[in-house]
């Protein structure tokens, strides 16, 4: 039986104000299994939150939110925040429609600051908070929680640098469970981080500095160099994290991050400090569930599992493990051939090709923008770069395509995982983008493949016939069933169903599937209709537009954004054709669209076979 007798009752952080140490190692033990117990159900990330649980709790009980503010950066680790800020009752319905989000959500409560879905935010975002605070004479902390991972990422250290430059209190928690940032710091070392994040060595600090100063002549240089002295001493210990103080920051750590007693007066003396402060603490990544502990990886982001084994309840194939396999077999035959991914090699596939080619595979770290750049270097020497990378972050690297890709007529292959829906992530993941601003950009050629013989041929398409950038975008998840009598031309385009028919619809992507469904029911209404279906969606080819002229009605469906999308495109190649009949576009219009699972979503915005027929019914009426 699950515990919840604690966390049931605490409505806000306030409740856990009085508790003490003993306490809180009651209410962590209980945080963890409502995370396990909920997680399974629902999915989302599990290994990172069960890393910062005690981290959670003691930045809760020291600071006041949301006077204070916390900011969690990617906020994929900020489950426990939820519970302990009034969501206790909802939390079983984590990543669901109308539930609770998965990731920061500032309409669900006053406690998020910010929605945060992409890393190496929290830095900046905070330093802003701070820099207003200052303007307002506000006296509320700012908090900042970044993981060791957010260090791969340029934005990180934009952020630190200019926070070292103020002088306001601003409080950057780097949570390291997997860096090993402090290897070389030995046992003594570690002892003196203890006795720095003490308050009282800090008050004792401040009064020795205060009364050396006061020394009449010789005071001031006395206690310059008792500093520049120590600072020796401190850069020796701990060599590989002066950094942060070259930055200007007051570097506290390394502590325990799963010890209250460190963490707590490792805050309270973060917060005496009139200037920025980076305080460092190590975490075990998917602590207290050994599983993910084992494997914090495959805990990161999880579908649902089961609790005494672990194991993943729903299994099988998906784009991308084809994809990943694709890839392996391409490479075997051509050495020129190079995985790219930004720290997603097993969500986007690419798992074996690492361990088959590790000379040609390249994790850059969460740096997705520095992907398309040494892309960029890797062609120009030769290579065949393909960048596999989630839709939600390659919109992070729009100004390196257009400049060191599109540009420089650079031949670099885009794999573009999860495009279209992606469910329970919610609006900081949807893929729904990535066609809108590729087909703004010169020199980019789009795929959509609707099965994975599809994806194969297009893949291989990007890499030996096309030139510059090529775009092979693809769904999350398993591919859908199509019907017997389709057979792909893998051409620009295909025609399927009555040929002659007056009514056409258009579409790409996973949705043919549904496409197909709506002219076997149209037919069973007495309505012939036909599909076409765009295969390239940038650049459009002209005979899928002259393949619709002659219909007097025509609908297009897309699983994307409305606005410079596929649909609009067609529009005006068909305007542009002199088409004079009516055309209708189905698409997702100037809104951000919230966690619900696939199939709610595409019956909600009308791309559903029961959505595609009633609105050609609909539209034949009208």
């Amino acid at each position: 039986m699950i515990s919840k007798d604690i966390i049931k009752n605490i409505k806000s952080p306030a409740d856990i104000k009085n508790f003490s140490n003993e306490e809180l190692e009651i209410l962590a033990q209980d945080v963890r299994k409502v995370l396990v117990d909920t997680v399974s159900r629902t999915g989302g990330h599990l290994a990172s939150n069960l890393g910062v649980v005690e981290l959670t709790i003691a930045i809760h009980k020291i600071f006041d939110s949301p006077k204070d503010q916390i900011v969690f950066d990617v906020g994929h680790q900020m489950y426990t925040h939820k519970l302990l800020t009034g969501r206790f009752d909802k939390f079983d319905q984590l990543r669901t429609q109308g539930g609770l989000s998965g990731f920061p959500n500032p309409n669900e409560s006053e406690h998020d600051i910010f929605f945060a879905g992409h890393s190496s935010t929290s830095v900046s975002s905070a330093l802003g908070l701070a820099a207003a605070n200052a303007i307002d004479n506000s006296d509320g902390n700012v908090v900042a929680i970044v993981g060791d991972g957010a260090l791969t990422s340029g934005l990180v250290y934009e952020g630190l640098n200019n926070a070292g430059r103020t002088k306001r209190n601003l409080i950057v928690i780097l949570n390291d469970n997997e860096m090993s940032i402090s290897t070389n710091v030995g046992s003594i070392a570690r002892y003196l981080a203890v006795i720095r994040t003490k308050p009282e060595y800090v008050k004792t600090k401040a009064r020795v500095e205060s009364a050396l100063k006061k020394i009449p002549l010789i005071g001031n240089h006395f206690a310059n160099s008792i500093y520049n002295a120590k600072h020796a001493v401190k850069k020796i210990m701990y060599s590989n994290v002066t950094l942060f103080e070259q930055m200007g920051l007051n570097y506290l750590g390394p502590i325990d991050g799963h010890n209250f007693e460190q963490l707590c007066d490792s805050l309270i003396t973060a917060k005496m400090y009139d200037s920025p402060v980076l305080l460092h603490i190590n975490t075990v990544k998917g602590k207290g569930y050994d599983f993910a502990e084992r494997s914090p990886t495959q805990f990161h982001g999880i579908s649902k599992f089961d609790i005494n084994t672990g194991e993943p309840i729903v299994s099988g194939t998906t784009y991308s493990k084809q994809f990943g396999s694709f890839m392996t077999n391409l490479a075997e035959k051509d050495e020129r051939i190079c995985a790219i991914t930004a720290a997603m090699s097993v969500g986007t596939g690419l798992e074996g090709f690492r361990l088959k080619f590790p000379e040609r595979f390249f994790d850059v770290g969460i740096a997705e923008a520095h992907a398309v750049t040494f892309s960029a270097g890797l062609t120009r020497n030769g290579k065949i770069p393909v960048f596999a990378v989630y839709s939600t972050f390659l919109q992070r690297c729009y100004d390196q395509i257009i400049h060191d890709g599109a540009l420089q007529g650079r031949k670099i292959v885009l794999a573009v995982d999860r495009c279209g829906f992606v469910g329970e992530d919610g609006e900081t993941h949807q893929g729904i983008y990535d066609v809108a601003f590729l087909n703004s950009i010169p020199r980019v050629t789009v795929y959509s493949p609707s099965s994975y013989e599809e994806l194969k041929n297009f893949l291989a398409n990007a890499i030996y016939k096309d030139e510059n950038i090529v775009a092979v975008r693809y769904p999350r998840g398993a591919g859908r069933p199509l019907p017997q009598d389709f057979k792909s031309s893998y051409e620009t385009f295909d025609v399927y169903g009555d040929e002659n028919a007056d009514v056409s619809l258009v579409t790409y992507g996973q949705i043919f599937s549904d496409a197909c469904k709506a002219i076997e029911k149209l037919q069973k209404n007495g309505i012939n209709a036909k599909i076409i279906k765009l295969n390239r969606v940038k650049p459009i080819d002209i005979g899928a537009v002259k393949a619709a002229l002659d219909c007097k009605h025509i609908f297009f469906f897309e699983e994307g954004v409305r606005s410079a999308g596929v649909g609009e495109a067609y529009a005006l190649r068909l305007l542009e054709s002199g088409y004079k009949g009516k055309y209708k576009l189905t698409a997702v219009d100037d809104c951000f669209v919230k966690q619900a699972s696939v199939s709610y979503l595409l019956s909600k915005y009308n791309l559903d076979t029961k959505g595609m027929v009633n609105t050609i019914i609909g539209g034949l009426k009208a």
